[in-house]
């Protein structure tokens, strides 16, 4: 039942809506993902904050809390399970989605800051359920857009927030250590419940030490196996340029893999990966410290190309390189699979469950983030403080629950959060682009 309304909703006209309003938003502010990428890295990396601005945490605290909740189990589970299910070639739609998505997140944090407002206890809150309802005015379309999305935000953060992580860290941990998923549970449960109890400062700040040394150590381990596999690099994008285009073999199998399924599973796999379309790049930038809603936007567009077009990629290269791809493997199977295949002794498999559960962790922080602030949307600043508490409990329950069931339901939310967002990009296209010439003509020399 549950796989039925997933291929449904995954199904050709939200991948066309996707990737079309992506494409759109590029052509619309002429490739700014690619002119300002350079630009943008300085802003988000070396710059990190604007002084003297209004917000709550720096440009560097919430390009952090973004990767926080995008650098999870999608760019170890998700990457193998989209190669697995889609063959080498979903790898390609892994990096369209990314590229095209940068603009659309971009769309997203310009209007997320541009339509931000504070709230009872003097923090700002914006994204679309605030970009929906002020800046959509016909008949109520605009309030409806933006409650649908408040209300699958509110229920995707019990999934693609928390379930899929805290079970992917309890398998992982399971396989390498033998730990008991209920223990695994309970204590990434108190974990986060120290953090998030602070609320978005105190996110803020953990992530802005955590997320760059979680990813540096990924990056590393995997950039190892890749190097001791150099010879087998062309090879493996050769396989994912010719996946991507016609039917391939599978790996081992009788059942080939089809055009379709890569295309369906490297978009799909990618926006559960970088999250763009989803809308929650413009909450992550509503609370950051800036006058300038453009300059913010161009910080949270490195978001996504650090998220897809680099991690997602060394995790990609490293599965194809060593051939794990055939292996008949999946998820965080295939990924130790391929580290432990291309790195002496145990350690492959030890470090892609050590990451794994850095990667879930942080995912939990920012999604918790994203969750309390669509509940407020709807409900009020009474609602926060039961919703942490409820967080933090599914952490400790998915972590005995079946993984195709959350991973179904996370898919599902997904979906339904892109739609109202989509929609509502499309028609503040207009405001996106005055905003960004605006910024321009004041800042011609950036």
């Amino acid at each position: 039942m549950l796989a039925d309304v997933q291929s449904f909703v995954w199904g050709a006209p939200l991948i066309i809506l996707l990737v079309g309003t992506g494409v759109y938003l590029t052509l619309l502010l002429r490739g700014i993902q690619f002119r300002q990428l350079k630009h943008s890295l300085w802003l988000a990396l070396i710059k990190r904050r604007e002084e003297g601005a209004e917000g709550d945490i720096s440009h560097f605290q919430a390009l952090m809390t973004a990767l926080a909740a995008t650098v999870g189990t999608g760019n170890i589970v998700g990457v193998a399970t989209a190669i697995a299910a889609g063959g080498p070639g979903a790898l390609f739609w892994m990096w369209m989605t990314g590229l095209v998505g940068m603009a659309t997140k971009y769309s997203e944090a310009v209007l997320g800051v541009r339509f931000r407002e504070t709230d009872a206890r003097g923090e700002k809150s914006g994204g679309p359920m605030y970009y929906l309802e002020n800046g959509i005015r016909w008949g109520g379309v605009g309030k409806l857009l933006a409650v649908l999305f408040a209300v699958f935000a509110s229920i995707a953060a019990f999934g693609i927030g928390n379930g899929v992580q805290s079970q992917a860290v309890a398998d992982a941990l399971n396989r390498s250590f033998a730990l008991p998923h209920w223990l695994t549970g309970l204590v990434v449960a108190a974990c986060v419940g120290a953090v998030i109890l602070g609320g978005i400062k105190s996110i803020g700040r953990f992530t802005a030490v955590f997320v760059p040394m979680m990813i540096v150590l990924y990056m590393g381990a995997a950039g190892l196996v890749i190097l001791l596999n150099i010879g087998q690099v062309p090879e493996a994008l050769r396989l994912v340029f010719q996946g991507a285009f016609t039917p391939m073999a599978a790996g081992g199998g009788a059942i080939g893999y089809t055009v379709a399924q890569a295309v369906r599973f490297g978009v799909a796999r990618g926006v559960f990966s970088n999250e763009s379309g989803l809308g929650t790049g413009g909450i992550a930038a509503a609370a950051a410290q800036t006058n300038e809603p453009v300059r913010q936007a161009m910080v949270s567009m490195t978001q996504t190309f650090i998220d897809t077009i680099v991690v997602c990629s060394f995790t990609g290269l490293a599965i194809l390189s060593t051939g794990s791809w055939t292996s008949g493997l999946d998820g965080a199977n295939l990924t130790q699979q391929a580290f432990s295949t291309g790195l002496p002794g145990e350690a492959g498999g030890v470090i892609v469950a050590v990451c794994l559960s850095f990667f879930a962790f942080s995912t939990m922080l920012g999604w918790s983030y994203y969750g309390e602030r669509n509940l407020e949307y709807l409900i009020g600043v009474k609602a926060i403080f039961p919703y942490r508490l409820a967080f933090v409990s599914v952490i400790a329950v998915a972590a005995v629950a079946k993984l195709d069931v959350v991973w179904l339901l996370s898919d599902i939310m997904n979906a339904l959060m892109a739609f109202p967002n989509l929609i509502g990009l499309l028609l503040l296209s207009g405001i996106v682009w005055r905003e960004t010439r605006s910024y321009f003509s004041r800042h011609p020399l950036e």
